[in-house]
């Protein structure tokens, strides 16, 4: 049988797609940081491909970009029921990240669960409880005063059980993951429902409750009912007073507010190149209110510069062009 990279060359050729569209996420072999405060923990493309191929075969059919990145993170691909809509997977995210009022739950429990140290690589981010009644800076100081305990308590449990911890006034949390922490082909799990900002830099990323958060933290497998897949082909490119909000907002008045429930959104065609990819996050962001799943935009030249830009090349920039 002809290498793998070979196959999806002929594959490309044959029905012309680009390059980065069909499976660019799992080419890379770089022993590459999954980010720069965590150097030790490292991006398993390798497992991902892997576990894909399994699948594949099982299937016998081509999957989706989404289907790569879910069914690449099955704990049992080999076992497994894949049946959209229907089936519960049994996955293994790559992180998990949680913002302050959720935080707090999550943490208790995970100490009641007597480990040492998270499973994965975890983070908390302090942000939701900040009120905006006066301004940036008072409200920062009043939100430090009023919720004192609060952060003290995520500070020092964070240090003790390996949890990343972004003090208040840091930033939001969905910017903070697309610019730190989400890469292409990430599985991340986040106690906030729109978590799935981190889709426009290739990544499935799926808000979830304090308890299944846990469940990640504690090395205990995720189920998802697994998502049934809607594909948005965007065509031309954006020009004038468009904006990528517009994009979301067309696709919410086609959908309705509950036409993505249960199922991933994947959006394709030439006109995502139009988009920046922090439009992308945009986007995914708002498919929150259709309730999808997550979104999810396929890795391009966008994301690679975006990845430049936040100082993460290796983080499937640079590696992705040589591995492809």
């Amino acid at each position: 049988m002809a290498p793998y990279s070979l196959l999806v060359t002929r594959l490309q050729k044959a029905l012309g797609v680009r390059q980065y569209h069909v499976a660019s996420v799992l080419c890379q072999r770089a022993k590459v940081a999954m980010s720069h405060f965590e150097p030790n923990e490292y991006i398993h493309y390798d497992l991902l491909e892997k576990n894909i191929n399994i699948v594949r075969k099982r299937l016998n059919r081509p999957l989706t970009l989404s289907e790569k990145i879910v069914y690449g993170h099955l704990d049992d691909p080999a076992s497994q029921e894949i049946e959209r809509g229907k089936s519960y997977l049994r996955l293994r995210p790559d992180r998990v990240a949680m913002q302050d009022a959720t935080a707090q739950m999550a943490m208790l429990q995970f100490i009641s669960s007597g480990l040492s140290k998270v499973a994965v690589p975890s983070t908390i981010h302090c942000d939701h409880l900040i009120e905006a009644q006066v301004g940036g800076e008072k409200d920062l100081r009043r939100a430090k005063d009023i919720n004192q305990e609060v952060y003290n308590f995520l500070a020092t449990a964070g240090a003790k059980y390996g949890v990343g911890f972004w003090k208040p006034g840091s930033g939001i949390i969905h910017q903070i993951i697309l610019e730190n922490y989400a890469y292409p082909g990430v599985l991340l799990i986040g106690t906030d429902s729109h978590t799935p900002n981190g889709g426009g830099l290739g990544g499935i990323c799926i808000g979830v409750g304090g308890a299944d958060a846990v469940d990640v933290m504690a090395g205990i497998p995720w189920e998802l009912k697994c998502p049934k897949v809607i594909g948005v082909k965007l065509t031309g490119s954006l020009s004038g007073w468009s904006s990528p909000k517009d994009v979301i907002l067309k696709v919410a008045g086609i959908l309705t507010v509950k036409g993505g429930t249960g199922a991933i959104v994947e959006y394709h065609g030439p006109g995502v190149d139009s988009i920046s990819c922090t439009g992308m996050a945009t986007i995914c962001n708002m498919g929150a209110e259709i309730g999808a799943t997550t979104s999810v935009f396929p890795y391009n030249h966008r994301m690679k510069k975006y990845l430049s830009k936040t100082g993460r090349e290796g983080n499937s920039g640079n590696d992705m062009d040589r591995f492809c």
